[in-house]
């Protein structure tokens, strides 16, 4: 999908924002989409990595469904070529491997593990869009909801024919959105394509969440922490949860430290400041609760990345009745709506 042929048989794909021109027999930046006789095909609509039951909490997504069991699929490959990658054995591998599965299975699989929803996570959803795309359809047509986990390097026109079928997305920025950081670190020549992204996926309707990886010594700018908090409250809105994450040394970056507990809560204050109504740090055990906006009431307390207490009744505060910025309701578990 989204594709148009050039000159010289080569191909053009319009999938992500880095608009490749494919040669005949040449892949894509990603690796794993073809041009074969002038046509552009994905090498990876039946080839899934990896399949698991997760907490929503864990994608990081803590203002929709929060409680259910979201079943998490990937296939390889990936438009971004992060030097920290925590799934870089399966990102980055150039050896396409995977189990043959049809989005039929996935949606049984879903249904059989107990899971409320499909979450298309671990690499990046842009590049299996269109395994994503019929699973997705399916998974609508079976009751369960579908949430991305994404670089956001996915054009308009992709994320607009989705999103009849997206239910929440999680958009992850790394070291607050820096282009310096991400062309040296991730291979990304710049960051527009993410914001045009969002505002895109905030037009059709679609449950954003914000993380923001913030990494020590060359991605942790509290001015970029400013500006991009800015740039979402202008543009996505107050309500937007923010989740900011801790680093943890990897793959082709391992002489830089975890990110300093410190460093996140400086990162949370700001967000608060700016008045974000629903800011976190994502991948450590505080300030994972969610409170009331108006009168500061506890809603929603989380154990790690497992909700344990749920106290919003019909997107509101019981105790003041302010609207609460909470998507997919009818996913949450009946044992936390006692």
């Amino acid at each position: 999908m989204f594709y148009e042929k050039s000159e010289d048989n080569k191909v053009k794909c319009g999938l992500c924002a880095r608009n490749c021109i494919i040669p005949e027999k040449g892949t894509g930046f990603c690796r794993v989409r073809k041009n074969i006789d002038g046509k552009l095909y994905s090498l990876v609509y039946d080839k899934v990595e990896s399949t698991t039951p997760n907490p929503i909490e864990k994608k990081p997504c803590y203002n929709f469904a929060p409680g259910s069991w979201t079943f998490s699929i990937c296939t390889p490959g990936c438009n971004w070529r992060c030097k920290y990658c925590c799934n870089w054995i399966i990102s980055q591998e150039s050896e396409i491997e995977g189990r043959k599965i049809a989005p039929e299975e996935i949606v049984q699989l879903a249904k059989n593990s107990g899971c409320q929803g499909i979450s298309y996570t671990f690499t990046e959803p842009t590049i299996f869009y269109e395994l994503s795309y019929d699973t997705a359809k399916l998974a609508h047509e079976e009751g369960l909801y579908n949430t991305w986990v994404t670089n956001g390097y996915t054009n308009p026109e992709p994320i607009k024919k989705i999103s009849r079928y997206l239910d929440a997305a999680t958009v992850d920025f790394k070291g607050s959105g820096d282009e310096k950081f991400l062309q040296e670190f991730s291979a990304v020549p710049s960051p527009e394509p993410i914001y045009k992204a969002l505002k895109e996926y905030k037009k059709q309707g679609v449950h954003l969440e914000i993380t923001d990886l913030i990494v020590p010594q060359v991605g942790d700018s509290m001015e970029r922490v400013k500006e991009l908090v800015g740039w979402i409250k202008e543009n996505l809105g107050d309500e937007t949860p923010i989740h900011f994450l801790r680093f943890f040394p990897t793959y082709k970056v391992r002489d830089l430290p975890e990110t300093p507990l410190k460093t996140l809560e400086k990162a949370y204050d700001i967000a608060k400041a700016k008045g974000m109504k629903y800011v976190y740090l994502g991948n450590v055990s505080e300030r994972n609760n969610t409170y009331c906006p108006n009168c500061n009431k506890l809603l929603i307390k989380r154990q790690w990345m497992e909700t344990i207490e749920y106290k919003i009744r019909d997107g509101k505060c019981p105790y003041c009745g302010e609207e609460i910025n909470i998507g997919g309701e009818k996913w949450i578990p009946p044992r936390l709506k006692q």
